[in-house]
């Protein structure tokens, strides 16, 4: 993996961004279990955990653009872009009216919620393009920006104490300024789209698949809020937090492989599932050792007496990780319907946690600890096949292997 900047310099600089990113993200529910009462702290996980869902079209983007920039360079990409913000936004207006009656959460809260999804969406434009060039520096900057719209503007609102609604009003108005600053990050003087456009179809495959892999790891938050009580439904979103840190803490690893994967590098993905994977090893291995503090940390002393479930909450965040290495490799070879597994593995949690698992705390997370050992094993599956494939038509005289 080489760029203009250096890899150990992209590393470091997109490292130090999504620290930025990840820190920022981790701070709005620990603010809120401090801040906020039960009910409104599980309301704001259930936001944070539906608009990350929405949210997806930004990365499904981001993903597209860059593929696409990776295998043909510079390339036209608004219409694309344009007509993902569209579909987002109107999605919204159907889904969120019917959110606020199912999941029981204030609607004006709901509505400043839907707001900040659109704005994010659209920075996925100017960080593919960013990404597809291997500009890693810029992409670092932009990526700072964004979780600065993004989350700190929650962030500001709850230690203003403003409370659920005037700190998601604030982060709505952010996540909305910040979009000229991505724009001119992104432009590139000089340099002229040319080639072929983006195709809407590419926006879909990848935005599917994010979806799919959000909706997935998400799948337990939205259960917990249906079927536990606001109390047993709060603690059970800051265990969702050590699940965050264990899927979010290597992303670097992907941003910076997937401009490689596009190309047909399959020692890139070897070596992305071994780094990711030995992080995941890592901090669920920190969890077990240190789940009381890990659960104060998140959420403070109230929820220390629940650290004997940390490692089975990171454990999860772990195992997703390595899945959203395989899914992002399969959508870069332009796989066929690379969503699929995942969507079965979460009709197959839903369908468990309606009819079998306890509705308990430990019931939700050891089913949701089960769906990630199964996605795991259908995407290895998948991707194992195509491999075996791409190994089997190599030729000698070529550097890499494509997996297409």
């Amino acid at each position: 993996m080489t760029s203009r900047e250096g890899i150990g310099v992209a590393g470091i600089a997109v490292t130090a961004a999504g620290v930025l990113a990840n820190l920022l993200a981790y701070v709005v529910p620990v603010l809120g279990a401090r801040l906020l009462t039960s009910a409104d702290l599980s309301a704001l996980a259930t936001l944070l955990a539906m608009t990350a869902i929405a949210g997806v079209a930004s990365t499904g983007l981001q993903i597209a653009v860059a593929v696409h920039r990776a295998r043909y360079g510079p390339s036209p990409a608004t219409r694309s872009a344009v007509l993902t913000v569209a579909v987002t936004a109107g999605a919204l207006l159907v889904a969120l009216p019917l959110a606020v009656l199912v999941l029981r959460l204030p609607a004006m809260a709901t509505v400043l919620a839907g707001v900040s999804t659109v704005g994010v969406v659209a920075a996925g434009r100017w960080l593919g393009e960013m990404q597809g060039d291997q500009r890693f520096l810029p992409l670092a900057a932009g990526l700072a920006v964004l979780a600065g719209g993004r989350y700190g503007g929650v962030v500001a609102g709850l230690a203003l104490g403003a409370g659920l609604t005037g700190a998601l009003l604030i982060g709505a108005a952010t996540a909305i300024l910040v979009l000229p600053v991505l724009h001119v990050l992104a432009r590139r003087p000089g340099v002229v789209a040319g080639g072929s456009p983006l195709a809407a179809r590419s926006v879909l495959t990848a935005g599917g698949a994010t979806l799919a892999m959000l909706v997935v790891s998400y799948a337990d938050l939205l259960l917990a809020r249906r079927f536990l009580p606001f109390d047993a439904s709060g603690a059970y979103a800051v265990g969702t937090v050590l699940t965050k840190g264990a899927l979010w803490a290597p992303q670097v690893v992907t941003v910076l492989a997937l401009p490689r994967l596009a190309q047909g590098n399959t020692r890139t993905l070897r070596l992305a599932l071994i780094l990711v994977g030995a992080s995941g090893l890592a901090l669920t291995a920190a969890a077990a050792a240190g789940g009381g503090l890990a659960f104060r940390l998140a959420g403070g002393p109230d929820y220390a007496g629940l650290g004997r479930y940390a490692p089975v909450f990171a454990a999860t965040g772990a195992l997703y990780g390595v899945v959203f290495v395989l899914i992002n490799a399969q959508v870069a070879a332009h796989a066929p319907w690379p969503s699929a597994p995942l969507w079965m593995v979460t009709a197959v949690f839903v369908a468990a946690a309606w009819l079998v698992l306890p509705h308990t705390l430990p019931g939700i997370a050891f089913g949701a600890l089960g769906a990630a050992a199964l996605a795991l094993a259908v995407s290895a599956v998948l991707v194992g096949r195509r491999m075996g494939r791409a190994v089997h038509e190599h030729r000698p005289d070529r550097g890499t292997v494509s997996i297409e």
